[in-house]
């Protein structure tokens, strides 16, 4: 069993929790996520790490309720305990397996949107750990939704915030301030992540292809089963197959499409579109992995 260290709601239907997984602290890198269940019974749920404690053996976890094991999970307190704690799994960021001074020689920009601040975090904390300061621009519907503000902030070289009604920081689309970054202070960045809703990754990796911006993006938001035995993340890049919870969940945003990843997210929420999409799709619906039947 793995127990809840501290429960904490950060904003409407958005939970944190600090997990005691000490095997699971030791490995994580920034990029990668876990799989949770609550019991024997319980959904498996694939949530990227947030945060990651190596001497105190925890990892933080960050959710949004989006049914109804979401929402069992948010009714979770302090003291209670999953069943399983599986991980790391996914491939971690890039710059993590690369040599320090060649990452530091280059200048990025994370972009984070509504939940995706979550997994943007640990990037930029990796970041600030290695001696590199980083911009960081954090969108939200309203105040109210923005979550990890503070930690951000502490971690980011400048932090630019930014919501849609203008409650709250700048108002507007975060494409709004990577253009204004970018065109109107002359600022070169040399690599951009972005992570958040499928929407608003789309819409960065359009402007930050006009911009000659390479983008990293995050494809965990359609990741279901977690173990490439789904199909549920199946999406083409760069024209090839590949499986968020296998492959990524990082990938180049200029290759992804992104059409094609929100129509096939939508089909594959009914059952009579699950068994569509295994028969257009045949042997790579399920990644190869020639166990599902």
């Amino acid at each position: 069993m793995y127990k809840i260290l501290k429960a904490k709601k950060l904003a409407e239907k958005i939970f944190l929790m600090d997990v005691e997984a000490p095997r699971v602290a030791r490995s994580c890198q920034p990029g990668e996520f876990v799989i949770v269940k609550m019991d024997e019974k319980g959904e498996r749920i694939p949530l990227t790490i947030c945060d990651y404690d190596r001497e105190k053996g925890t990892v933080t976890i960050v959710f949004q309720i989006v049914g109804a094991s979401t929402r069992r999970m948010a009714g979770l307190n302090e003291g209670d305990a999953f069943q399983d704690f599986v991980g790391p799994l996914g491939q971690a960021s890039e710059f993590v397996k690369e040599d320090p001074t060649e990452v530091k020689g280059r200048r990025y920009l994370f972009v984070a949107g509504g939940v995706g601040t979550a997994p943007v975090y640990p990037q930029v904390k990796w970041m600030k750990e290695h001696g590199i300061a980083v911009d960081v621009i954090v969108g939200a519907k309203n105040k109210e939704l923005l979550i990890l503000e503070d930690e951000m902030r502490e971690a980011a070289g400048n932090l630019y915030v930014t919501t849609d009604d203008g409650s709250y920081g700048r108002k507007g689309m975060v494409t709004e301030v990577i253009r204004d970054l970018i065109q109107n202070q002359g600022i070169r960045y040399d690599i951009c992540v972005a992570i958040g809703p499928m929407i608003m990754m789309k819409f960065v990796c359009l402007l930050t292809k006009e911009l000659g911006l390479k983008t990293i993006v995050s494809m965990n938001p359609i990741m279901v089963d977690g173990t490439g035995m789904c199909g549920a993340c199946r999406l083409s890049v760069g024209g090839e197959v590949k499986f968020a919870c296998v492959d990524g969940p990082e990938f180049d945003g200029h290759l992804v499409n992104f059409d094609e990843a929100m129509k096939r997210q939508q089909i594959y929420r009914t059952e009579e579109g699950r068994a569509m999409l295994k028969a257009q799709e045949g042997d790579t619906h399920h990644g190869g992995c020639g166990q599902c039947g």
